[in-house]
């Protein structure tokens, strides 16, 4: 699974719009409404490169209202939730 971050700068009237109209592409798993120099920030979660490209040049870049994107790949995913998993021994 290829996990990507995208920063969105959105027209600022249109904010809650181009969030919803993002949240409901497939392959988008979260939209996040952020403070400072983007708008939003969307996470992109699917099989392969090929549908990161199908799902944010194809689909996120053509969102009315969506005025700029910058996208990241993840490596690899480090969270408590994880490393807790990781690390358990199965005692409560």
């Amino acid at each position: 699974m290829i996990t990507a971050i995208v920063f969105v700068k959105a027209d600022v009237a249109r904010i809650p719009e181009v969030a919803e109209a993002i949240a409901a592409l497939e392959g988008i798993t979260e939209v996040y409404s952020v403070t400072g120099q983007i708008d939003l920030i969307a996470m992109v979660r699917v099989a392969g490169h090929d549908d990161v490209a199908r799902v944010v040049a194809d689909q996120l870049n053509k969102v009315p209202g969506v005025q700029e994107t910058e996208t990241h790949i993840a490596f690899r995913t480090y969270s408590r939730h994880d490393l807790e998993t990781a690390f358990s021994l199965g005692l409560d």
